[in-house]
């Protein structure tokens, strides 16, 4: 909890740096000035600046001094908790650093590096909204960075990738960064993602119609032909051929006005990009015939495609639930979700199932007050094993090693168990939670920020796992609001990183690999290696994660330092895309992945 410790003095020097900071052309400067570093020395200029900083801070409506003092209370009571957790057991958070962005949405890009994307902020006070959701103009607009992993955790391992400049139909004919923010994203089989709508900055939440495409090979973004309907909120999956449908949001007439159009990208006229030399530009989406009818509650419903070839669609309502069938463009209702309640922002997440593509569901978080977990599977629902306690904007992954684990989480949307807007939280909401291969769920380590609304997560190739997001909580919490890094990346090793002993290794995969056919892979730890599996790559944002999957594959053949691995059946139980290939000992220790191709 954040303790705010003012002190009842103040020296003369620092009632001088008060009242110079009260002018108005010192507003916002917490930088240091060469005629004090050269009159008072470089120490105590630093000191003028910090105070000119937070009384800067002080008149925006949040002290500088509460976020450094919540910071540190954090990072202490992390470090109170986690002494309870033994990393080989539990695994531990190993890092913090500060980010460029606050990551309301992540891409795990198949070149090793992560797509960190939101908005400009209107507000540096936690207690406000920092989102331009009601903004138009020049405003109302996106960022995006990539970061690089290999170049470590400086200014210098992120790199800005601003998206296209557009004229947002607002009235107000101000070009800006597409405001892509609350839009729904998925990965095209060239390792490319396809992000659609946005935010028009009026309506309390009316959807852009926007179509993009961000290269990994090239990090650049390209312009695609508008949607037919603007998307605020919406759901992408990738069916089994390759392409994208974009369903759900809120139209361009404002909150509340939803759409059911189903839309296809690319049309099916035009080709499915499965090169990495092939970017969309000005492609145009398509409408299927069949509607989805999330009704008015259509934030975000989870979609999934199984390996009966159809795409899923689990509403937040629990009357809502759908599969459809992209090749004959129908739909079939599915039985209503047993808990009877709206589940707002919580994960879902394909089970397992061996060597074959994942033919079931498990639904979970959303409820704050129902801890149960739901599986959907054959038609039909069933009430599976609860987590500790309820949770909304959770993020649950699939792990290498196919247990499940969920971070961040958050009473409601913004609110931490302390009332909307109050950046204090309690504890219970930064504790992760491990589901295992029999489904039983424990508790474990503390991250060090509560990360609710915008929270999100994603697994590294080293095994590791990112976890980001939830602005208000990173504002709380930056040591230093007038640079430019106000977000922040925590990383957790699992612990299966810490049992000891050598990894596995993975030295070479080929490029590609095709459906129900074998391929080579080499290996530097043979006698090691029990298991081979594919972990898709994913891309989340409001506890939405539609490209999860975890599939093993049969070695079929042991040859020295090769392995010959069986590549899925069909497209229908991978669609084709990139994944995250990995070796396992007998402990679940993964290798580092190398990304392969599969089409």
């Amino acid at each position: 909890m954040a303790r705010k410790r003012w002190s009842g003095r103040l020296t003369a020097c620092a009632v001088a740096v008060v009242l110079a900071a009260a002018g108005p052309a010192a507003a916002h400067d917490g930088s240091e000035r060469p005629e004090e570093s050269a009159a008072l020395g470089q120490e105590h200029a630093h000191e003028h600046a910090r105070l000119r900083e937070s009384m800067a801070a002080l008149r925006s409506g949040y002290s500088q001094l509460a976020r450094i003092d919540s910071l540190k209370d954090l990072t202490d009571s992390q470090v109170e908790a986690n002494a309870n957790f033994n990393p080989q057991d539990f695994g531990r958070f190993a890092e913090y650093f500060p980010s460029p962005d606050f990551a309301a949405h992540i891409a795990m890009l198949p070149t090793g590096k992560v797509l960190l994307f939101s908005f400009e902020r209107m507000e540096d006070n936690p207690t406000q909204e920092p989102a331009p959701t009601g903004t138009t103009g020049k405003a109302n607009a996106g960022r995006a960075y990539v970061w690089d992993p290999s170049k470590g955790t400086t200014t210098q391992a992120f790199k800005k990738v601003t998206p296209p400049t557009v004229l947002v139909p607002d009235g107000t004919l101000q070009a800006r960064p597409a405001p892509f923010f609350c839009s729904g994203h998925a990965f095209l089989p060239n390792g490319m993602l396809g992000v659609f709508g946005g935010n028009l900055g009026y309506g309390g939440g009316a959807g852009a119609k926007l179509s993009l495409v961000f290269d990994p090979w090239t990090e650049t973004w390209a312009l695609n032909q508008d949607m037919a309907v603007g998307r605020w909120y919406p759901s992408v999956a990738t069916a089994p051929d390759g392409r994208l449908l974009i369903m759900s949001g809120h139209s361009s007439e404002g909150w509340g006005t939803s759409t059911s159009r189903i839309e296809r990208f690319p049309a099916k006229s035009l080709p499915v990009p499965f090169e990495k030399t092939f970017t969309p530009r000005l492609f145009p989406t398509d409408t299927l015939q069949v509607d989805a009818p999330f009704g008015e509650n259509s934030d975000y419903p989870h979609l999934f495609t199984l390996r009966d070839g159809k795409v899923y669609g689990l509403g937040r309502d629990s009357t809502t639930q759908f599969a459809f069938d992209p090749v004959a463009e129908t739909r079939t209702d599915l039985p209503d979700r047993p808990d009877g309640t709206d589940r707002g922002y919580g994960s879902a997440v394909p089970l397992p199932a061996g060597l074959r593509g994942p033919d079931s569901v498990l639904v979970l978080g959303g409820d704050r007050d129902d801890p149960d977990t739901y599986k959907l599977a054959n038609g039909a629902w069933e009430k599976q094993q609860p987590r500790a306690f309820g949770r909304t904007q959770d993020d649950t992954l699939l792990m290498p090693d196919a247990s499940l684990l969920t971070v961040n989480g958050a009473y409601a949307i913004r609110d931490y168990g302390n009332g909307p807007y109050n950046p204090q939280a309690d504890l219970k909401y930064r504790q992760t939670e491990t589901r295992d291969a029999q489904g039983q769920w424990r508790l474990g380590p503390v991250q060090r920020l509560p990360r609710g609304y915008h929270s999100n997560a994603v697994v590294l190739p080293d095994g590791r796992i990112l976890v980001t997001g939830d602005e208000l909580q990173q504002l709380a919490n930056d040591p230093k609001i007038s640079d430019d890094m106000n977000g922040s990346i925590e990383i957790f090793e699992p612990a299966y990183l810490h049992q000891g002993g050598t990894r596995p290794t993975l030295t070479a995969v080929p490029d590609k690999a095709g459906y129900n056919a074998p391929f080579t892979v080499t290996t530097s730890t043979p006698n090691q290696v029990t298991k081979a599996v594919l972990l898709a790559p994913t891309t989340a944002t409001h506890s939405l994660n539609t490209s999860q999957r975890h599939i093993e594959l049969a070695i079929v053949k042991r040859n020295g330092l090769t392995l010959d691995l069986q590549a899925p059946p069909s497209s229908a139980d991978a669609p084709p895309g990139f994944y995250m290939l990995f070796l396992l000992d007998e402990r679940g220790v993964p290798s580092t992945a190398k990304f392969v191709q599969v089409r």
